[in-house]
C-alpha cells in the first residue's frame, strides 16, 4: 500500500521545502502503519539442554543442538548433568536430555547423582515440564539405551509431558539426532517463530578430515609391547602429517577397521544368490565383497539381526529362540558367534544381495584412548591396543579392529582415522596440581600421554601411577619409559600390581588400599584422580577402594565419603575413561 501526504496550499514553505517535507511525512506515515499492522513479536522459548556423557559424544550433540536452537527464537541453556542444580527441575518448562549408557546399563559418571535422585522418592512432581530424551547406546550390549529409557519413563511418571517421543540411537547418532532434533523444534515453537530454518545434524561449515571424512593415515610404527607368549598389546603410531587433525591428551582416536577377507569370502560362497553390487550406508554402490569388507558389520550378532534372519530362515532353533525371547538365551547364543555362524549353521533364503545387506548394521569405527602427547610427538598420534583373539564354536576369532591393526594393515589400503574429542577427560589447567592415575593393562594409554604432556609442559605437580597386568616379565608395558620417568622425577610414585606372579592375586585397587594414608593426603591436598580401563569390573573395584580409603583415612562415614567423591566429580577431580 502506498502512502502520500499533501501539505495545505497556504503552508508557509518554499516549493523545495514543501516537496521535501511532504516526502518525509509520507514515508513516516507508511512506516507507522506497517508497524501498527505487524504482529506482536513472539516471545523467545527457554530450553534447557542436559547431557550425560562418558566419552564426549553426548556433549558434542548437546552443543550442536544448543547452537541450532540459538539460531532460532529460543533461549537455550546447556549443562552437564554433573553440575546441574537439581532444585531447578521443579521450575523447568522445556527440558531436552541427551545421555549415553555405559557398562552394565549404567548412567555416565556425570549423570549418576541426578539419575539416582530422580529415581528416588525425593524427586518432585513435574506437571509443568515438557521434555524429550535422546538415548545413546549400542544394541551389541544387553541393556541398550537403559539410562535414557529410565530418564524418559521417570520424567513421564512424575507428570512431565513429552515434547516428542524418545529416540534410541544405535551407535551412529547422525540421522537419529537430526530426526529427533527436528521433531523437538517443530513441537517447541511454530515455524513462524524461527529466525532461521532448522539445519540438520551435519555442520554445513565442517571441512577437512573428520568422522564423516576420515584421514588415510600412514603407520610409522607397529610393535608388540609384550614379551614371548600368546598375549599381544600393540603400540601403533600413525602419521598425521598434512591432515590438519589436532588433538589434546585425553582425546580418543577413531579407527575404521576392515573385516577379514577370508571370512568375507566364506560368507559370500555360502549365500543362496549370485553376488551383485549393493547399496552402502554412506551412499552409492559397491560390490558385495567390498561392502562386506569395508562397510558392514559382520562380527556382531544381536537380537535385532537374529529376528530378521529368522524371518528368512527355516531354522527351528532360531524360531524357538525368537519366540521364547529370553534374555539369557539371547546372550548365550550371541556370545562368541559372528554372522558367518548364521550363514553356515542357519541358512536363510534371501532373494538377492541387496536384501541380504539390508539387515546388517553399518561397520562402526572403534575409539581408542590416545597414548601420546602432541607436544612430545608432533604430527603423530599413538595407540596402545590389546589384540583380542579367541577360539569359540570351532573357529578362531578376534576383535575386528584390533586384529585389523595387528594383521591386516597394508599400504594399498591405509587405516582411516579421525580425532574424537573427549572434554570429560582432561588434565587440570593448573600445572601445580598433583595427579593420581589408575590404568591397568591398556588403561595405561592415556596416562602415557598425560606423563609426556606433564614433562613437556614442565608441570610442577607430582604424578602417581598405579599400573597392573598379569606378569611382570612379559606384560610390563612401556617399562623403559616408566622407569625413566621415575629416575627423572616426572613420576613421584609408581605402584605395580602383577596379578599372577604370586599365589595370591594382586590388583591395583588392593595397592590403593595399602597406600590409603598417602592417597588420602594427596586427595586432600588437591590431587585429581583418573581411571582408565574396564568399566564392568576394574573401574567398579577401584571406585569402591576409593570410597574405602576416603572413609577410613578421612575419618568419614560412608555417606560422607560418598559426598566427598561426588564433590570430586563436580570439581572435575575424578574423571574416568572406561569401556
Amino acid at each position: 500500500m502506498a502512502f502520500s501526504f499533501q501539505l495545505p496550499p497556504d503552508a508557509p514553505f518554499t516549493p523545495e521545502q514543501r516537496a521535501w517535507l511532504g516526502d518525509f511525512l509520507s514515508k513516516a506515515l507508511a512506516q507507522g502503519m506497517q508497524a501498527a499492522s505487524a504482529p506482536a513479536a513472539v516471545a523467545s522459548v527457554p530450553v534447557t539442554v542436559l547431557f550425560g556423557s562418558q566419552t564426549g559424544t553426548a556433549e558434542g550433540l548437546a552443543k550442536k543442538l544448543a547452537k541450532t536452537l540459538g539460531k532460532g527464537n529460543f533461549l537455550p541453556e546447556i549443562q552437564d548433568m554433573g553440575s546441574y542444580d537439581r532444585q531447578r527441575l521443579a521450575q523447568e518448562r522445556n527440558l531436552l536430555i541427551i545421555t549415553s549408557t555405559y557398562g552394565d546399563g549404567e548412567p555416565p559418571d556425570s549423570a549418576i547423582e541426578l539419575h539416582r535422585w530422580l529415581m528416588s522418592d525425593q524427586a518432585p512432581k513435574l506437571n509443568q515440564l515438557q521434555f524429550s530424551v535422546l538415548a545413546l547406546g549400542d544394541t551389541s550390549y544387553p541393556d541398550f539405551c537403559k539410562c535414557g529409557v529410565e530418564f524418559d519413563t521417570r520424567l513421564a511418571a512424575l507428570g512431565g509431558q513429552r515434547i516428542a517421543d524418545r529416540v534410541d540411537v544405535d551407535v551412529d547418532p547422525d540421522e537419529p539426532f537430526a530426526r529427533w532434533s527436528a521433531a523437538v523444534i517443530a513441537q517447541l515453537a511454530p515455524a513462524a517463530a524461527l529466525a532461521t530454518s532448522y539445519v540438520p545434524a551435519a555442520d554445513a561449515e565442517e571441512t577437512g578430515y573428520s568422522k564423516a571424512n576420515p584421514f588415510p593415515a600412514k603407520v610409522v610404527e607397529n610393535s608388540n609391547l609384550n614379551g614371548p607368549g600368546e598375549k599381544q598389546t600393540h603400540h601403533v603410531a600413525f602419521s598425521l602429517a598434512d591432515s590438519g587433525l589436532e588433538y589434546e591428551v585425553g582425546d580418543a582416536l577413531g579407527v575404521y577397521p576392515q573385516n577379514p577377507l577370508n571370512v568375507v569370502k566364506e560368507i559370500i560362497e555360502n549365500l543362496p544368490f549370485k553376488p551383485s553390487d549393493v547399496p552402502i550406508p554412506s551412499g552409492g554402490q559397491a560390490s558385495l565383497e567390498e561392502a562386506l569388507l569395508y562397510h558392514y558389520d559382520i562380527g556382531t550378532l544381536n537380537k535385532s539381526i537374529i529376528q530378521k534372519w529368522q524371518a528368512k530362515s527355516g531354522s527351528p532353533f532360531l524360531r524357538s529362540l525368537v519366540q521364547a525371547d529370553d534374555k539369557k538365551a539371547w546372550d548365550d547364543f550371541c556370545w562368541g558367534r559372528d554372522l558367518i555362524d548364521l550363514v553356515i549353521d542357519h541358512p536363510a533364503d534371501f532373494g538377492d544381495a541387496e536384501e541380504f545387506v539390508s539387515i546388517l548394521k553399518k561397520l562402526q569405527p572403534r575409539l581408542y584412548s590416545i597414548a601420546s602427547s602432541p607436544r612430545a610427538h608432533p604430527s603423530e598420534v599413538h595407540l596402545c591396543v590389546g589384540i583380542v583373539r579367541y577360539h569359540t564354536h570351532g573357529r578362531a576369532r578376534g576383535g575386528i579392529c584390533s586384529t585389523f591393526l595387528a594383521d591386516r594393515l597394508n599400504d594399498a589400503s591405509p587405516p582411516r582415522v579421525f580425532v574424537h574429542t573427549n572434554p570429560a577427560f582432561r588434565l587440570p589447567s593448573d600445572l601445580s596440581k598433583p595427579l593420581i592415575m589408575v590404568g591397568p593393562g591398556t588403561g595405561i594409554a592415556p596416562f602415557r600421554a598425560f606423563l609426556e604432556e606433564r614433562k613437556a609442559t614442565n608441570a610442577s605437580g607430582e604424578n602417581w601411577l598405579f599400573f597392573g597386568n598379569p606378569y611382570r616379565a612379559t606384560d610390563y608395558l612401556y617399562e623403559d619409559e616408566l622407569t625413566g620417568y621415575l629416575k627423572d622425577g616426572t613420576l613421584a610414585q609408581l605402584d605395580l600390581a602383577w596379578s599372577r606372579d604370586q599365589k595370591e592375586k594382586i590388583y591395583v585397587q588392593q595397592l590403593m588400599i595399602q597406600q590409603g594414608q598417602r592417597l588420602w593426603e594427596w586427595l586432600n591436598n588437591g590431587a585429581s584422580f583418573y581411571v582408565c580401563g574396564d568399566a564392568s569390573r576394574m573401574a567398579k573395584d577401584v571406585d569402591l577402594a576409593l570410597h574405602q580409603v576416603i572413609a577410613e583415612h578421612g575419618k568419614m562415614s560412608a555417606d560422607e565419603a560418598s559426598a566427598f567423591v561426588t564433590q570430586l566429580k563436580k570439581d572435575k577431580r575424578y574423571q574416568r575413561d572406561v569401556y
